[in-house]
């Protein structure tokens, strides 16, 4: 019981972290408030995002494993599949934005050069849609922990 809840307090602390240094990307991601010191504060809100999200993943993972219900009855479930669906599209999204926020970066250390209006405006554009789309995931997480939807 004590292992259950430790690892269920892991994942929502995992998916907290993740979120608001997802939120703080969006808030960062503005060309009203784009300066050298926002450019690699960026660049470092993004690492943290990375690793909350790998944290989110293994601490997930963790639970399917150790958890009271097993391997096999999280794994044969619709709604698992679907936050994971939506973890990996998230993911992927995610590269863009990263790309995006080390080249900044690179050109503000190499030239003093800040990114313009419109990649500002388009990075800010794909960190919401991962918001958006992340806000589903305690959604289908709640389903799945009151038996909505399991087989």
């Amino acid at each position: 019981m004590t292992t259950e809840a430790l690892l269920a307090y892991a994942h929502i602390m995992a998916f907290l972290m993740a979120a608001t240094f997802l939120a703080s990307e969006t808030a960062l991601c503005r060309m009203e408030w784009m300066n050298a010191a926002v450019v690699e504060r960026l660049a470092r809100v993004d690492l943290l995002y990375g690793i909350s999200a790998a944290l989110m993943l293994v601490t997930g993972l963790a639970r399917t494993w150790w958890g009271m219900k097993g391997t096999a009855w999280y794994w044969s479930q619709p709604l698992l599949h679907a936050k994971v669906t939506l973890f990996v599209v998230i993911a992927l999204m995610s590269i863009a934005p990263t790309l995006r926020f080390l080249r900044w970066r690179r050109d503000l250390r190499a030239h003093g050069a800040l990114p313009s209006q419109e990649a500002v405006r388009g990075t800010r554009r794909l960190v919401m849609i991962e918001a958006h789309i992340m806000a589903l995931i305690p959604l289908l997480a709640v389903f799945l922990a009151r038996g909505v939807g399991t087989r």
